[in-house]
């Protein structure tokens, strides 16, 4: 009896045609089919966004109420260190508001790459037992940094309702604000995907990326003005070169959209922005999603060993 149900089960075994698991090669039939898997899963991303959520809040009184506390403390802490002691706020209209503006994208580029970088260590158990298409994990990763960033971007548009010193104008400026938080999005996920894949085989990639954050911070314009740095290199090759780095002309650009303040064109608070900022934000969404597109590549050619690995 038991021999003859295990011919039966291996014959009707047998019969079942084969199916391909994985993701095909190929630089573009790969990307295609990729993204087609992805997509196939949408519904185990889904949980595992709002499991990465739960678990981040869980047993907590405040809840999602925390996510404000970090963005509000650094604010506070950068305000009077950077702002009232060293005097920024002195040449700096809404010091307040054009902090915290830096600081939330700051925040959402930093979680996600940070996130995103050891988002396959903290799944291996679910990496080793099951296929599922493993770029879903960086992903849910950056799920969860959406759903801070748009906690703090309540906050942020409510402090610039009641405490902006001018009027919010409703020009053609606010569009820089969706294309600014689309190219930060697509240029972390590129680099947090591509790292999450590296953070495998090089467990000491997550100790660089938190340094490579603290000096990115600095080299950003989150606590300081652009204009400081424009009076200082007047347009030379460096301030071009800091102005290649894409989340400077993210930044920036949600500073243009949402900084009524910053709008200053005369007297000593007056503003200076880069030109063509908006063309700047096209060209770097445009790099952006080529290096997402090689991110994705060079992951789909490094999680066949990924559970050896772990």
């Amino acid at each position: 009896m038991t021999t003859t149900a295990a011919q039966t089960r291996a014959a009707l075994i047998e019969s079942q045609p084969l199916e391909a698991v994985g993701q095909r090669s190929g630089l573009f039939r790969g990307t295609l089919g990729s993204f087609a898997d992805i997509w196939a899963h949408r519904e185990l991303l889904g949980l595992l966004v709002r499991r990465e959520l739960k678990a981040r809040y869980k047993d907590s009184s405040l809840g999602v109420v925390w996510s404000l506390f970090r963005p509000l403390a650094q604010l506070l802490i950068y305000f009077f260190a950077i702002g009232q002691i060293l005097g920024a706020a002195r040449g700096t209209p809404d010091f307040a508001i054009f902090v915290f503006i830096g600081l939330t994208m700051w925040g959402l580029f930093a979680e996600i790459v940070q996130s995103s970088t050891t988002s396959i260590l903290a799944n291996a158990g679910l990496v080793k037992k099951v296929y599922l298409p493993r770029e879903i994990f960086p992903l849910s990763s950056i799920g969860g940094a959406l759903f801070n960033f748009l906690v703090q971007l309540v906050v942020l548009t409510l402090a610039i309702i009641f405490l902006s010193s001018s009027p919010f104008d409703w020009s053609a400026q606010v569009l820089l604000a969706p294309l600014a938080v689309v190219t930060l999005v697509v240029f972390s996920t590129a680099i947090g995907l591509f790292l999450s894949a590296v953070n495998v085989y090089l467990r000491d990639v997550q100790h660089i990326v938190e340094i490579a954050l603290v000096i990115l911070f600095w080299a950003s314009p989150v606590v300081y003005s652009y204009t400081y740095l424009h009076k200082l290199l007047h347009g030379n090759w460096l301030e071009q070169l800091y102005l290649a780095n894409p989340v400077t002309t993210a930044i920036l650009g949600m500073q243009r959209a949402l900084w009524a303040a910053g709008d200053t064109s005369t007297g000593p608070m007056a503003q200076v922005w880069p030109p063509g900022l908006g063309l700047r934000l096209v060209i770097t969404l445009a790099i952006s999603l080529v290096l997402l597109w090689l991110a994705q590549r060079a992951f789909a050619r490094l999680q066949g060993n990924f559970a050896q690995e772990l």
